[in-house]
């Protein structure tokens, strides 16, 4: 394990950026951070008339975007082996039963912005793997880290965004063999929106 973090540190440091890799495996070798993360987030807008009603970023929180994450954070704190290997083991678990995507989320009208509420939060949200079986979350909550944190994390979390971890369930495997599409769907009785993830 040692040896794996001592991997992705050296990785983050001088590798060119890459294209997603679909995989639910972790990484030995990872690029920089912010390739990575611009490489798994998307942004999307609706539009009711000239009225921007809702900004979207959604940014999938792979194997790959976790290590090359804690390859950031092990370099910038000048970590000991040991909690290096402590910070993967806590990743890793945490990929155990469920995906995550962190939704920054920004309404016109500011009470809709809502999604911790549950059923009744005035929007939908779903993941949608490769065959469009859409899969619903588990969980979506506020993500409460304090926003410089955020912001190292989620370089465009705006003034007026809303934070929030969006948790669903593996009972597809959306990165399986030959799978080629993630997608995301939001949506409320103004409209809808969606976005993808593809491999190459």
């Amino acid at each position: 394990m040692k040896r794996l973090a001592v991997l992705l540190l050296v990785a983050a440091c001088g590798a060119p950026p890459h294209t997603i890799a679909f995989s639910d495996e972790w990484p030995t070798r990872v690029a920089r951070f912010d390739d990575v993360s611009l490489a798994w987030t998307r942004v999307v807008k609706m539009r009711n008339g000239y009225e921007e009603s809702l900004t979207l970023q959604a940014t999938f929180k792979s194997p790959e975007w976790r290590a090359a994450r804690i390859a950031r954070d092990v370099r910038n704190a000048h970590m000991s082996d040991a909690a290096a290997t402590d910070l993967v083991a806590k990743e890793q678990a945490a990929l155990g039963d469920h995906y995550e995507v962190e939704l920054l989320v920004t309404t016109w009208e500011r009470r809709e912005n809502d999604l911790d509420r549950g059923e009744r939060s005035v929007w939908k949200v779903s993941l949608i793997d490769d065959d469009g079986t859409e899969v619903s979350p588990i969980e979506i909550v506020r993500d409460k880290r304090p926003r410089e944190i955020l912001l190292a994390d989620f370089p465009e979390f705006g003034d007026f965004a809303v934070a929030y971890i969006a948790k669903f369930p593996k009972k597809t495997d959306l990165f399986r063999p030959g799978a080629r599409k993630i997608g995301l769907h939001m949506w409320s009785a103004r409209g809808g929106v969606e976005l993808s993830w593809s491999r190459p």
